[in-house]
């Protein structure tokens, strides 16, 4: 484990250097969905703080199961899976991070469900940038109204954009919508929002993310290992 968020570490250091960034603005989340908890505690030894989860029930057992080890610092979890309404309110007084916010309607169940006392819910609008049917995220042309929306709900803190493209088969292939992403960002920005947050990149396609301004990749496999059958 100890080597392999090294590795990640150096790929994710090196990608920033040569885009002309520092490696300290690139946060690395381990996405740990469909691991058991000893993989995590053994990746929180190793140094890691922000873990990456889709399935909520699964989720939850795990957070509780690392929330009294006295040896671990604080963890940051967060939401990156499809999100239904049935399950916002778990998520609200869980997490730290949603990643998946698509619909005005889970952003509100989100924002009313926070509990009080708790920090404001740190939230990326997930954008469909390559327009797949089998993708969550709401459309590119979308994404202005839902993003004034979710930016007035108490609770919540709009942070920045999340996306998942389509698998690319070149570099150039690869960069393309992350540039896309990156200039809805700035086009927001651009109307008097102050986002800061590119949530995009996983294992295969970090150092391509990181080009076009990823602030937090993604990252399971090149973690973990190959993925385990979900819960």
């Amino acid at each position: 484990m100890q080597a392999n968020l090294a590795a990640v570490h150096s790929r994710i250091a090196n990608a920033a250097v040569a885009a002309g960034r520092s490696p300290q603005s690139v946060e690395l989340l381990a996405v740990s969905k469909t691991w058991p908890a000893d993989h995590l505690l053994a990746a929180a030894l190793a140094g890691q703080r922000a873990f990456g989860e889709s399935y909520v029930q699964e989720a939850t057992t795990k957070i509780a199961a690392l929330a009294d080890l006295a040896r671990l610092p604080h963890l940051e979890w967060h939401f990156i899976g499809p999100l239904q309404s049935n399950k916002t309110q778990l998520v609200a007084s869980s997490f730290a991070w949603v990643h998946s916010v698509d619909r005005e309607k889970i952003a509100a169940r989100l924002a009313a469900q926070r509990p009080v006392g708790m920090p404001p819910l740190q939230v990326c609008l997930q954008v469909n940038i390559s327009g797949e049917a089998s993708k969550s995220g709401v459309a590119p042309a979308q994404v202005g109204a839902l993003a004034r929306a979710v930016a007035a709900m108490p609770g919540l803190a709009l942070r920045g954009l999340m996306a998942i493209p389509a698998p690319a088969t070149s570099r150039d292939q690869a960069r393309a919508p992350f540039a896309r992403l990156r200039q809805l960002m700035a086009a927001l920005n651009s109307e008097g929002m102050k986002l800061d947050t590119l949530s995009m990149g996983m294992s295969d396609d970090l150092e391509a993310a990181i080009a076009e301004g990823a602030t937090i990749v993604r990252v399971g496999t090149a973690i973990f290992g190959e993925r385990e059958v979900p819960v």
